[in-house]
Formats: C-alpha cells, sequence, structure tokens
C-alpha cells in the first residue's frame, strides 16, 4: 500500500472516529430543569469552558473545585450545553429543558393573570406574565413581609 493510500485511509479512520465521538457526547441525557430553580448537575472530567446556547433560557455557574455546575431555569424553552477542555476540545454535549413548576397554579380573571405556589397551600408569587397590577400587589406584600422579618440595621 502506497503511503498516501495509507495517510488517506488513516485520515478516514480518525475522521469516523470523531465523528461517532461527537454523536455519543450528543446524545448524552437532557438535564431537566424546573422554571425558576436551580439543580447542581457534575460536568465531565476535564470540562474547563461552558458554553450555553441560549443563557436566556438557562444560566448555568461552574464550580471549579469539585467538577459540579449549577444550572438554573431562567424561561421555558430548550437550549444545549457545551462543554470544553483546556484546549478547547469538546468534552460534552447535552440539552436542557426548563419546565414549568409543577406547584405552581395559574389563575386567569378575565384578561388578568395571577399565579400561586400551592405547595402545600397556595399563597400568591409572581411570573413575568401575571398581570402588572397583581405583580406589583404582591411584591410589595413580599418587601414588607421581608422588611418586617428581618433584624433591625445597625
Amino acid at each position: 500500500m502506497s503511503s498516501r493510500r495509507l495517510l488517506r485511509w488513516l485520515g478516514l479512520l480518525a475522521f469516523a472516529v470523531i465523528g461517532l465521538q461527537t454523536r455519543a457526547l450528543a446524545n448524552d441525557k437532557a438535564i431537566l430543569v424546573d422554571l425558576d430553580r436551580a439543580r447542581v448537575v457534575r460536568m465531565p472530567e476535564g470540562a474547563q469552558t461552558l458554553v450555553v446556547g441560549n443563557p436566556m433560557v438557562a444560566d448555568i455557574t461552574m464550580l471549579k473545585s469539585n467538577q459540579l455546575m449549577v444550572i438554573t431555569g431562567k424561561s421555558f424553552g430548550t437550549t444545549n450545553l457545551i462543554l470544553l477542555d483546556q484546549t478547547g476540545n469538546q468534552v460534552g454535549e447535552t440539552t436542557i429543558h426548563v419546565l414549568p413548576n409543577k406547584d405552581n397554579l395559574v389563575v386567569q380573571r378575565g384578561l388578568r393573570r395571577e399565579s400561586y405556589s400551592c405547595y402545600p397551600d397556595c399563597t400568591p408569587t409572581i411570573d413575568l406574565a401575571d398581570d402588572k397590577e397583581y405583580l406589583a400587589q404582591t411584591i410589595e406584600t413580599m418587601r414588607s413581609h421581608e422588611s418586617s422579618s428581618s433584624p433591625p440595621k445597625r
């Protein structure tokens, strides 16, 4: 076999192996995160850089000391996460799905929308899609509660 044919054959073999590795990384299990909740996930060995496809859907914080990352659901939707090693090679890829919180109840009163957190009892909470007046009242109630329960400043 000539050296040119051998080099071509080795090149095709390397390309096929890299393609199989990339496909395996892309098929990693999807990560499910509730909206406005955080989840701790272990990163693949050697991951140094995180790339989020749509940072409006999920926020990711890398905890370098122990190969963990914290994923926070910011808005409904799906995005991807690519993990790179120190030299820029891809060491992982996964899909992140941000889902609605199962404990929330939405009440629609005509055009007015109100959100409640129902675990174990229903209490007012806020969501970006809520009615502006309801949102303002709920935020004011939360601030009032927070200021009455916090220790006085010195």
